[in-house]
């Protein structure tokens, strides 16, 4: 289904910046009497329009309980960049310190 939605995206013109899959987490309420679902956080450049696109298709989607589309500002883009770049280099230095131990 991820992919499906990244290339929707890249099909109109959009650039995947980031994803990241959370995995199964419980709700905070029941939707639908389920009281778990999958998390998954994509973030992409693309042009406004696409945005009214993307929720056509993902309130046609059955499979999709709730969703939520926001614009970050660019004070948000450059704290994604320095936590992603953060979050690499602490894995390559774990996995240094278990080669040298």
């Amino acid at each position: 289904m991820q992919k499906k939605y990244v290339d929707f995206i890249q099909e109109n013109g959009g650039v995947i910046v980031h994803q990241e899959p959370w995995g199964l987490r419980s709700l905070a309420y029941p939707i639908q009497k389920k009281t778990t679902g999958l998390y998954w956080v994509l973030e992409y450049q693309a042009p406004s329009d696409l945005n009214a696109r993307l929720t056509v298709q993902l309130n046609r989607d059955e499979q999709v309980m709730r969703h939520m589309i926001t614009r970050l500002d660019k004070y948000a883009v450059e704290y994604n960049a320095k936590r992603r770049a953060g979050i690499q280099q602490n894995a390559i230095q774990k996995e240094f310190d278990n080669l040298n131990a």
